[in-house]
């Protein structure tokens, strides 16, 4: 088998008049993730889903774990976990009922199921709330327990579809351990994002997807490097001042205007001289900033020069699926 534990070649995918997938090309390498960012409806869930053995493609191909997704697709299952957006938890069933109930549901040992149940419980802080009804779970509590539920059966891949969405920075921060914790047992995990900071903490490659295409591929600091080493930002009194700014500034470097039409952003490679420049550039048209930041490109940076807007709201995309987890099928909740 190849080290690549995923390989996806040309999947294609429509719904009606609308193309999902259009000739997406990835490998994931054993042990690693991949993170996989772009706008709403770019592709990305349904590349998880066609993965996962939710959807087959209308063409290409894509093994998990050398196994082909179309042909193979129970032993696929039976070898990887999904979290997906929203927690696909029991809301009836304590916590430890419902790492039980998929113990089962995926053919595990009985006699192994109820350790592994606790072992999961005390490994995502939930020991303490073990008992009680996952109604009464908030909702980082819930979304551990689903990361919990699709660990159960050991996989060796993991699939998380934006898995903290809707947590407050402390909850995202937590999962976001949590996830080291699995890389460093060998875990390969492919992760769907718009929360770029969580990208740029997780993965050691990325794939940016927009309108069923791959449009850029690279390690979150290659990606930055493309933008140039250093970027100006100006912020001035009012959108018609930042505009006249705008024609000047461009001599600097690549400028562009962001935020509420005040910045101006400038691209520059030699930081300490083309700041004088922008300073100078400034002066001599009698322009006054409001503020001078001076920074790092971000992944925010390239998503916005990639796809020509800035990182979307995290919401589902536009076309749903069932879930599905190890051997079980799992409704969104």
């Amino acid at each position: 088998m190849s080290d690549n534990v995923i390989i996806v070649e040309e999947l294609a995918k429509r719904f009606g008049s609308v193309v999902a997938l259009d000739g997406i090309n990835l490998q994931v390498p054993a042990g690693s993730v991949l993170g996989l960012l772009g706008p709403n409806g770019a592709g990305k869930t349904t590349t998880v889903r066609v993965l996962t053995t939710i959807l087959e493609p209308d063409s290409g191909h894509a093994t998990v774990l050398g196994l082909d997704v179309v042909r193979h697709a129970e032993a696929v299952r039976m070898n990887i976990g999904l979290a997906g957006q929203y927690a696909a938890v029991d809301d009836n069933l304590t916590g430890r009922e419902n790492l039980r109930m998929i113990g089962q549901l995926s053919h595990q040992p009985r006699s192994g199921v109820r350790s592994r149940a606790d072992e999961l419980l005390e490994r995502f802080s939930l020991a303490g709330a073990a008992d009680r009804t996952v109604r009464t779970y908030s909702g980082g509590m819930r979304r551990r327990l689903d990361l919990a539920a699709s660990l159960v059966h050991r996989p060796p891949v993991l699939f998380l579809d934006e898995p903290t969405t809707g947590l407050d920075p402390s909850g995202r921060s937590d999962l976001w351990a949590i996830i080291e914790e699995l890389l460093d047992d060998g875990t390969t995990v492919l992760l769907t994002t718009q929360y770029l900071e969580e990208a740029d903490r997780l993965a050691q490659n990325i794939v940016v997807v927009d309108g069923g295409h791959v449009i850029a591929e690279g390690t979150a600091a290659q990606l930055k490097a493309g933008l140039g080493n250093t970027i100006v930002e100006i912020r001035l009194t009012d959108v018609a001042t930042a505009r006249r700014a705008l024609g000047p500034l461009q001599r600097v470097g690549p400028t562009e205007v962001v935020d509420d039409g005040r910045t101006l952003a400038i691209k520059v490679t030699d930081s300490g001289q083309s700041v004088l420049e922008v300073v100078r550039a400034l002066d001599t048209d009698g322009f006054v900033p409001d503020s001078l930041l001076v920074r790092e490109p971000t992944l925010d940076d390239v998503f916005l020069q990639l796809t020509g807007h800035a990182t979307p709201e995290s919401t589902p995309d536009s076309i749903t699926e069932p879930a599905v987890t190890g051997g079980r099928s799992r409704g969104a909740a």
